[in-house]
């Protein structure tokens, strides 16, 4: 798989018996996000689909609106490949440094510095999460989740990273990206579909907790239904009930919670 996993030895014990045998690990590498010359954010990442992600985390992050906003997305040399360039398109004014988030943003943390559910309503949306005019039915949900698990190729092999996914009303998945961070899989998926000038998908899914720089990427990028697997944090359900997206956890096999506007779901008896 590249550079998003490598081999190495170790000694594996079982009932007080020792062995020494070969384990695949996860890739994590930093990837330094540049405005123009100037540091944006660092963070922690499984390598691959970088430039996707600074589309998601610049439009989780209100700087830009669209993938025009973009002029140019760089490495700074063929050889560094964890420093990206991105140029904005005259007339999108990029934040001073002190207002941005803390440059350092590792593998749990997404929107570090700015984690009020306030801050986040207050960003240029281009749209918000839809009204419930199309529901979708649980088994949908479960069977989407169920898909992602599948397709996740370097989980398989490792056991150490994220996957997020975009799907249609029907369950079928879009988009599907792995990570070791869950936040920077979110942004992959959502930068991807930014990139494609893709509408909203209907759902987004998460192999995670449902925490709350999750739930503001999903309302940023206009996200109808957010599915995690695990629980929810409370300011996750908090953020989801008033930026308006459907919350779901514990979506596993047969089942799943719903935590906020449970309108777009399918009740039973339809």
């Amino acid at each position: 798989m590249g550079r998003l996993t490598r081999r190495r030895r170790a000694t594996r014990i079982v009932d007080g018996s020792a062995s020494t045998r070969v384990e695949t690990l996860a890739v994590e590498e930093p990837l330094e996000i540049r405005l123009g010359e100037a540091p944006f954010t660092l963070t922690m990442r499984s390598p691959g689909h970088d430039v996707e992600l600074a589309h998601g985390l610049l439009r989780a992050e209100g700087v830009i609106a669209s993938a025009d906003d973009v002029a140019v997305a760089r490495f700074c040399t063929e050889t560094d490949l964890n420093v990206l360039e991105v140029h904005l398109r005259p007339g999108v004014t990029a934040p001073p440094v002190s207002a941005t988030r803390s440059l350092a943003a590792y593998g749990g943390c997404g929107l570090c510095g700015s984690s009020t559910v306030a801050t986040v309503a207050d960003r240029p949306r281009p749209q918000a999460p839809p009204p419930a005019r199309s529901r979708l039915d649980p088994e949908v949900v479960t069977r989407a989740a169920e898909q992602l698990r599948r397709d996740q190729r370097v989980f398989a092999s490792t056991g150490g990273v994220h996957g997020a996914a975009a799907a249609d009303v029907d369950g079928t998945l879009l988009v599907v990206r792995e990570d070791i961070g869950r936040h920077n899989a979110v942004d992959k998926v959502l930068g991807h579909l930014l990139m494609q000038a893709a509408p909203p998908p209907p759902l987004l899914l998460v192999s995670s907790r449902a925490s709350f720089e999750i739930v503001a990427k999903a309302a940023m990028s206009g996200v109808a239904v957010l599915a995690c697997v695990s629980a929810p944090s409370s300011l996750a359900v908090e953020a989801a009930e008033e930026l308006g997206v459907t919350l779901l956890a514990f979506v596993r096999e047969d089942r799943l919670t719903v935590y906020s506007h449970p309108e777009r779901i399918v009740g039973p008896g339809g």
